[in-house]
């Protein structure tokens, strides 16, 4: 038996997963660009026959292949992955030919796979798995050896530019956006011609991504560094025109997105954009209509007759996903290694590549012609002395016997006419893949113009050698080749680039001032919020008592304040809720806040006015306690800490200290010790305070209760009423007496 360290498997085991993920998983190849999923999809519609001059195929029959030959985790990570290289709006160029409803860019779904059919792109074909059966990647068992796979596909171009990249691995993630087949062949046949070019001068060719959904990149000057260190974050807007509508209305159309819109975020759009309408941020929208289609993305808003129309584009760039942030981070696996990559490594990785698979390529190629070239012309030399091979043949009792003499000149059981004729015999020497195709020739072959056939078919491999021992022997022979291949690719999948590159000014909205006013905050028990006037509140203050959790008023230009038992405040800005009737339902207070219902529980919500006109009072689990000044809390930060908590500990009660005279602090074990408010010293919301009771092993504060006078009031508690006049007063820092109920 062997004893490990349980934290010493742990530790083996995750890290051994974690690198199964990366490497297996999450991350493409540099090489390829593909991720092993994509790879072995393309792989198994390549080895099934789906070409892109074939009929289509069902998805459910790509799907299943690649799952039992090559990629054992579920048909639902394969399928994804075929539905994304289909889809045009993602990809640079689709590599996979889809048949159906494959989805749409507003985030509606795939149809399921065994209604859709796929098959092969025409540059995948040729440009992705064109050179595959000539030995130019290694080929690996599977997961369970009974099949190969290829390590790598031998592609042409750099696949990780064009079509960009996105996967969370552990530990770390990739994104890398998709750029121009134009440009990046041309930025590749300028590294090829010059392997010392900087990224500056790379970028000649490559201007910056180029996606799909159009858009503006708007940080021009940023894209150098992005690709001289392989990270950094690009600005996107989208496309928006300014048309003239009927009545002198006009109409803001947005006919280009931001990449980072795709699928559920326009939903999300037109979301924000009605919010806007909503809380009275804007009072111009008139309406909003999506009128999108397989033409290209149409959102329409109506504005009112007198709406600045290009203040209220800004708005949209400042208030939505109008204008976006795409992080870029070029990671990808290199040599079995994920690395953060810049554009010129990622350009010099693939160029590498490529003269690798060309060198094989050709060695491959130049071996063939070289095998055929001996059986050429050991046939051409057979043609020549025809009748003396007759003769062997004849006179040979078996087949052994006739290649012996063949290739060793050897006559001994062998009868000939004439013993010139075996003194020729034993002068032969053919090879031995000479002889068998001498002994495998058909009499047809002896014809006068089949013979003319095969010198003229002798002459073009020798042409065919001499180009290929050039190719290998000279490496400016191979780079044209490559050259020449690029050009091509470069001529048949040439399209207009879609995105515009500039440096733009910050985009400046000018608010419409609202009118100061004070409202009433309202949140029921499940977290939606809302304000409402003041009038209405006073006609309903029964109803808004009763159905309402948190009620109070505040100004419609200032701020929520929410404490948690976590120690955090979250502050969230009146004019994000909406200013609505009693009973429209709000929204959930989440929306509006970093406050996770889910994590956190709300010990104190309040207005920043009432919040700057009182000290805070504030009590742990483990008794720590202080009084802070309300006017800290005064941030601009959605999320600040309310107060330092020490390890295991937690906020049980954060209070607006008015005019409370006593503190009464009650345990879990039923301890109870009454003292003045006074002696809890004032401290900066950054200490952690003052111990108020000493805590028995595994006690702790469960309940914090204030008075405004010695005997004043009941504490309800286990169902059960005790008078406070039973809690006699104490100094702070005691243990407390036990109270029996």
């Amino acid at each position: 038996m062997v004893k490990t360290e349980y934290s010493e498997v742990m530790q083996k085991s995750y890290i051994d997963y974690a690198m199964s993920v990366i490497i297996a998983r999450a991350l493409p190849d540099v090489r390829d660009g593909l991720k092993p999923v994509q790879r072995r999809t393309l792989y198994d519609m390549y080895e099934l026959g789906i070409r892109y001059d074939r009929p289509y195929r069902k998805s459910a029959r790509i799907v299943g292949d690649t799952m039992g030959k090559y990629h054992p985790h579920g048909d639902s990570s394969i399928y994804e992955s075929l539905v994304v290289m289909t889809q045009e709006f993602k990809k640079g160029i689709p590599l996979v030919d889809g048949h159906g409803n494959f989805g749409n860019i507003e985030g509606d779904g795939a149809a399921a796979m065994r209604y859709t059919e796929a098959r092969l792109a025409k540059i995948t074909q040729e440009a992705f798995l064109g050179d595959l059966d000539k030995d130019v990647v290694d080929f690996i068992p599977n997961f369970d050896e009974t099949e190969k796979e290829p390590s790598v596909l031998p592609v042409k171009i750099p696949n990780l530019l064009i079509n960009g990249a996105e996967g969370i691995a552990v530990g770390m993630a990739t994104s890398i956006p998709p750029h121009n087949v134009a440009e990046v062949i041309d930025a590749v046949k300028a590294y090829i011609h010059n392997p010392e070019i900087t990224t500056s001068e790379l970028m000649k060719y490559v201007k910056g991504p180029d996606f799909p959904t159009g858009g503006i990149i708007i940080n021009k000057d940023d894209l150098h560094e992005i690709y001289e260190t392989g990270s950094g974050k690009i600005r996107v807007r989208g496309k928006v025109e300014i048309e003239k509508a009927k009545g002198g209305k006009t109409n803001i159309v947005i006919t280009e997105i931001p990449y980072t819109m795709i699928g559920l975020n326009i939903g999300k759009f037109l979301s924000d954009v009605a919010a806007l309408a909503e809380s009275k941020k804007t009072v111009d929208i008139v309406d909003i209509m999506n009128q999108s289609s397989k033409e290209g993305i149409r959102i329409v808003i109506e504005l009112k007759k007198d709406a600045d129309p290009d203040n209220f584009i800004n708005m949209l760039y400042k208030k939505t996903r109008l204008e976006d942030t795409f992080g870029v981070n070029m990671l990808a696996i290199d040599n079995q290694k994920p690395e953060t990559m810049g554009l010129k490594k990622i350009i010099r990785r693939n160029v590498e590549f490529q003269f690798e698979v060309a060198t094989r390529k050709y060695t491959n190629l130049l071996n063939k012609e070289l095998a055929k070239k001996e059986v050429q012309e050991g046939l051409i030399k057979a043609c020549n002395v025809i009748d003396l091979i007759i003769e062997i043949l004849r006179g040979s009792k078996d087949r052994n016997m006739a290649k012996a003499c063949l290739v060793n000149g050897e006559t001994t059981g062998i009868k000939f006419k004439s013993k010139e004729s075996a003194i020729m015999a034993q002068q032969l020497m053919f090879t031995d893949n000479q002889a068998n195709a001498i002994l495998e020739m058909r009499l047809y072959k002896l014809i006068g113009l089949e013979i003319q056939a095969l010198i003229a078919e002798h002459d073009e491999t020798m042409a065919n050698i001499y180009r290929y021992e050039d190719i290998l022997s000279r490496k400016d022979s191979m780079a044209q080749v490559l050259l020449n291949e690029l050009e091509l690719i470069k001529k048949e999948n040439t399209r207009p680039r879609r995105t515009v590159i500039e440096n733009a000014e910050e985009a400046v909205y000018v608010e419409n001032k609202i009118e100061e006013m004070d409202v009433m905050f309202l949140m029921d028990r499940f977290g939606y919020s809302k304000t409402i006037d003041m009038n209405t509140f006073e006609r309903n203050k029964d109803t808004v008592t009763s159905e309402y959790k948190y009620i109070f008023k505040c100004s419609n230009v200032g701020k929520v304040c929410i404490f948690t038992n976590t120690g955090q405040l979250h502050t969230v800005k009146v004019t994000d809720l909406p200013f609505s009737k009693l009973r429209d339902k709000g929204v959930p207070i989440d929306n509006v806040s970093n406050y996770d219902s889910s994590k956190e529980d709300i010990l104190l919500i309040t207005g920043q006015t009432e919040l700057n006109l009182y000290r805070i009072l504030f009590v742990t689990k483990l008794s720590m306690m202080k009084v802070v000044d309300g006017g800290e809390f005064d941030v601009n930060k959605r999320t600040v800490m309310a107060s330092k908590l020490q390890d295991d500990d937690s906020l049980v009660s954060v209070t607006l200290y008015q005019d409370q005279k006593h503190i009464i602090l009650q345990t879990k074990e039923g301890y109870f010790l009454r003292f003045q408010i006074d002696e809890i010293p004032e401290k900066k919301k950054a200490a952690l305070g003052v111990r108020g009771m000493k805590l028995s092993k595994d006690d702790y504060i469960e309940g914090v209760y204030y008075t405004t006078s010695v005997s004043s009031g009941t504490i309800a508690l286990k169902d059960k009423s005790i008078d406070l006049s039973r809690i006699k007063a104490a100094k702070r820092d005691g243990k407390g007496t036990k109270i029996r109920l």
